[in-house]
């Protein structure tokens, strides 16, 4: 998944991202409210940590403007501001979810797990597809109970595919939502990964669509 946090700190925003890289997520960072802004109105992500406490602008503006121009993609106020008033403004602007500072690591991961999932209408930690498993609390993959060891593309490619099984996901679908924005980005490389996954697999549930891309199903 790809997830994109907003937060002047930049310390805090650097140890959000180093925990949700290692979770297994491409992140991006802007330091100020209006490249923040910019990023969730111009790229694709899962999900938003968006602080409300934000140079050049506030962060109940940008989540209005994301709103207004019709971005969906789940949002969690972080912030320090301690009044119910204020929580309330901002799931009235359009968040999902807030945390206040400060928080536990864990629960923020928790959160943002579950605002993934119920955007996919998933109601488990756990995807599964064929005898498949991928736990996205733990970060552990199991085909019929056997572990499997996953590089971390590999991992985020299966994630998304698991997240929307049954529909078809484009190249570069999975490109924009697998890499963070800096990176060097190559959608043949998706192949690659796709082709190393159904090896480790040994299980047929990722399927070719010629033209359109790929797509999880459980085997007819």
């Amino acid at each position: 998944m790809r997830i994109l946090i907003v937060e002047d700190d930049p310390v805090l925003s650097r140890q959000l991202a180093d925990t949700l890289s290692r979770a297994g997520d491409a992140v991006d960072c802007a330091g100020d409210g209006e490249e923040g802004h910019f990023l969730g109105d111009t790229e694709p992500y899962n999900a938003v940590v968006l602080d409300l406490g934000l140079p050049r602008l506030d962060g109940i503006t940008v989540l209005k403007r994301w709103r207004a121009a019709g971005r969906t993609m789940p949002v969690l106020i972080l912030t320090a501001r301690g009044s119910w008033a204020e929580k309330v403004q901002g799931i009235d602007a359009g968040a999902d979810d807030y945390l206040a500072k400060p928080f536990q690591t864990e629960e923020l991961l928790a959160r943002l797990r579950a605002l993934i999932r119920r955007a996919h209408g998933h109601a488990t930690t756990e995807l599964t597809c064929e005898g498949v498993t991928l736990d996205t609390r733990s970060g552990k993959v199991t085909v019929n109970g056997s572990p499997v060891d996953l590089s971390a593309h590999e991992y985020r490619v299966l994630r998304y595919l698991m997240h929307r099984k049954g529909q078809v996901v484009s190249r570069s679908e999975l490109v924009e939502h697998i890499y963070a924005q800096d990176f060097d980005r190559d959608s043949n490389t998706i192949e690659v990964f796709v082709a190393r996954l159904r090896r480790k697999l040994g299980v047929n549930v990722i399927r070719t669509v010629r033209g359109l891309g790929y797509r999880l199903e459980e085997p007819g």
